[in-house]
């Protein structure tokens, strides 16, 4: 897979913007993506260094429409931290 395969985009909530101030990123991930190739990826797009890669399998939710219900589609998140001294300027780099 390429890079901008595994990195589909950034994530931006309240909680991923206060994880900015400690060199974490948000991002939303391809499902069979591994740490490794998240690392790899990160680190080509945005020229930066990672120290770490915490993943983790979010589960669609029930949603309805009028008498329909039916699940959004599962997804994968990853928060990527950065090693000292580097930040991804796209985000505004805390």
């Amino acid at each position: 897979m390429d890079a901008r395969d595994i990195i589909k985009r950034p994530i931006i909530t309240e909680k991923s913007t206060d994880l900015m101030a400690q060199n974490k990123y948000t991002f939303e991930v391809d499902m069979r993506a591994t740490k490794p190739q998240i690392k790899a990826a990160v680190e080509e797009i945005f020229g930066v260094k990672v120290e770490k890669v915490n993943t983790a399998r979010v589960r669609g939710k029930l949603r309805r429409m009028g008498r329909h219900e039916g699940y959004t589609s599962d997804w994968k998140k990853a928060v990527v931290t950065l090693k000292p001294g580097h930040s991804i300027e796209v985000f505004g780099g805390f």
